[in-house]
């Protein structure tokens, strides 16, 4: 039913081999994508290849429970799975244990492993390599190797006979090549919306996928069903808390605002709101008769000068909230509705101007899980613990006067504050997943409702 790509380490070809597989098994059959971890742009890959949204697995951002009901429900109807992991097979938030890492969700979901090795300096020591992963924890199964970046036929020859001595099954094997490079930029991978070429290097995917796997021992595995339980708790609670119906929440969705969980947006949408997308870039107004706002994060600084000259949507934002609706902001939309953005060029752009301080981009990039502890927000209670993650390379230039959060890195001691709050906004470089915190949709969809209802 499902595999689970795996790298050695980071930067092994974890990306390039999933969408090659994804892209050759698209042609003949229906494929669901996994992603594990808090991602956003490799699931938009996984999208365009397969035409079915990427689902993300975060045992952090959510529970093992949600994760195993998502696994379930969206494997459903398909003829197999893949997930892409993260970083090495046994890196985890901290580096302490492997917890969220690619061996935990294999464990989790009781599914084989295909390791990724980069080979291109190495022969003999391959295998020592993959023996040691595959005995470092016997409860992680790993059904084989994909050898990546291998410089000639001598060399393959050389892997291979290696491998021989411990039996471990090569399933595909990728020639070293500068033309399956993907562009990348400050927060990783160029998204998707920005690619000309996108299409032509899926085909090119699809065209290597068919030859450089063995297809004969990688079906089989495809086929094999994980046999764990499921509760159905966590559903029940999103079926039986309906806030209200017929609220239209407003969200930013475009180039600039592109990072957004799907399964936050059905959770809204479960909860009985409906979702009206519009583009800061280029409407000039907000959509009409909504009830509330939710800017996920992106690139603005990418974009800044057009969202600046879009001056009829930023006076539209900002009159709605200093009218008191409801407003749901992550990174780049707390950015957005910053004094200004200051770009990688130290250019200033004037933003929607409802939060008193400026994002400035530095090449310093700020990342990691976050034990959140409320202190103020209208969307939660004071006190209330949360977990989430920061990705970011800007920093604003003032410290919150109305600070969400004292946030707390994952297993340190660090705390810093963060967040702001003006009228009804929540604003915060925290990014959140709804499917372990359903309080969250709950209590900005009945603030929502007040909002409709004066």
């Amino acid at each position: 039913m499902a595999l689970i790509i795996a790298g050695e380490r980071s930067g092994v070809g974890k990306t390039t081999v999933t969408l090659m597989l994804l892209a050759y098994l698209c042609r003949q059959r229906q494929v669901q994508s996994f992603k594990v971890g808090p991602d956003y742009i490799d699931p938009m890959f996984h999208q365009y290849a397969t035409k079915r949204a990427c689902r993300n697995l975060d045992p952090i951002l959510t529970n093992g429970t949600y994760i195993k009901q998502s696994f379930k429900r969206h494997s459903q109807g398909v003829d197999c799975a893949l997930i892409e992991g993260v970083m090495g097979l046994f890196d985890g938030a901290t580096g302490i244990d492997d917890t969220a890492s690619t061996a935990h969700i294999a464990r989790l979901l009781e599914l084989p492993v295909v390791l990724v090795i980069d080979c291109s300096r190495l022969s003999r020591s391959v295998a020592a390599i993959a023996h040691g992963y595959r005995s470092f924890d016997p409860r992680v199964k790993i059904a084989g190797v994909v050898l990546n970046r291998v410089g000639s036929d001598r060399h393959l020859q050389l892997l291979k006979e290696a491998l021989e001595s411990i039996q471990l099954p090569i399933l595909g094997v990728l020639h070293r090549s500068d033309d399956l490079t993907i562009p990348d930029r400050h927060l990783g991978l160029v998204p998707t919306a920005e690619m000309t070429q996108l299409d032509q290097l899926i085909d090119k995917f699809a065209q290597l996928g068919e030859t450089c796997f063995d297809w004969e021992q990688l079906l089989p595995l495809l086929k094999r069903v994980s046999s764990f339980s499921v509760t159905t708790e966590d559903e029940e609670k999103i079926a039986s808390a309906t806030p209200g119906t017929s609220l239209r929440i407003a969200v930013a969705r475009d180039r600039a605002f592109s990072f957004y969980y799907l399964d936050n947006l059905e959770i809204l949408a479960q909860l009985g709101a409906e979702i009206v997308y519009w583009s800061p870039l280029t409407d000039p107004d907000l959509p009409e008769n909504i009830h509330g706002l939710y800017f996920g994060g992106g690139f603005p600084e990418v974009f800044a000068q057009q969202l600046a000259e879009n001056y009829s949507a930023r006076v539209a934002v900002k009159k709605a909230i200093e009218q008191g609706m409801p407003t749901y902001a992550e990174c780049g939309g707390l950015m957005y509705l910053s004094q200004a953005i200051v770009d990688f060029e130290h250019k200033s752009w004037s933003m929607v101007g409802v939060i008193p301080a400026t994002a400035i981009m530095d090449s310093r990039l700020t990342l990691g899980y976050r034990q959140a502890n409320v202190l103020q927000s209208p969307l939660f209670k004071t006190g209330t613990i949360i977990w989430g993650h920061e990705f970011h390379r800007s920093r604003l230039n003032q410290t919150s006067t109305a600070p969400l959060f004292e946030l707390q890195r994952y297993n340190s001691s660090f705390r810093t504050l963060e967040g702001w709050q003006a009228y009804q906004v929540h604003a915060s470089y925290l990014h959140l997943h709804f499917g372990g915190n359903i309080e969250i949709p709950q209590q900005f969809l009945r603030r929502c409702l007040k909002f409709r209802e004066s």
